[in-house]
């Protein structure tokens, strides 16, 4: 990860003769953190690296419009949430299965995705995250996985932080249930 600090990012890009090479720096600062955030939320390699491509896409063309109300990373955090989201709703549109089905049909799929290197725990945890409803789902991926404070997944969610600590507790709760009773 580039070592560029948030504020020297900014600065170039919001120069026009240096957003090129400030988004650059961008691609290689973010990347593998937004790729692996992205993967938590559409399940497989290729779907994530699709989706991937489709944020810095959106994040070249409006970075124009980032008025600095909060952190760049928050921002991009929530671009990768909001294009994964669309990317499965649209999947689960063409292949006609419900959001729930289609998670289920990706996390089945885990064990014979060439890039997934997790265990039999790894795996039973993602059917039980597919369980869940998107948005418990969500939450527990950013505090559990990215060891978000609740106040920044507010941010991210445009929820409250109550809200976030409700749906995590909930999630946490619906994931042990899962787990244990195999």
């Amino acid at each position: 990860m580039s070592s560029i600090a948030e504020q020297d990012l900014l600065d170039k890009l919001r120069d026009p003769d240096q957003f090129e090479s400030g988004f650059s720096l961008l691609v290689k600062k973010y990347s593998e953190q937004m790729y692996w955030q992205i993967r938590k939320i559409v399940i497989t390699h290729e779907d994530a690296d699709d989706v991937l491509q489709q944020v810095f896409i959106k994040v070249f063309k409006g970075f124009k419009n980032f008025k600095g109300d909060s952190k760049l990373s928050t921002w991009l955090y929530r671009i990768c949430y909001n294009e994964s989201m669309t990317h499965l709703k649209k999947k689960s549109r063409q292949l006609q299965l419900s959001d729930g089905e289609m998670l289920q049909r990706l996390t089945e799929n885990l064990e014979a995705d060439v890039y997934f290197t997790g265990d039999k725990i790894q795996i039973e945890l993602q059917k039980a995250l597919a369980q869940l409803p998107d948005r418990q789902r969500e939450v527990f991926n950013m505090r559990y996985f990215d060891d978000l404070k609740f106040q920044e997944i507010a941010e991210i969610l445009n929820l409250t932080e109550g809200a976030v600590k409700s749906s995590y507790h909930h999630a946490a709760n619906k994931v042990k249930e899962f787990i244990t009773s195999d």
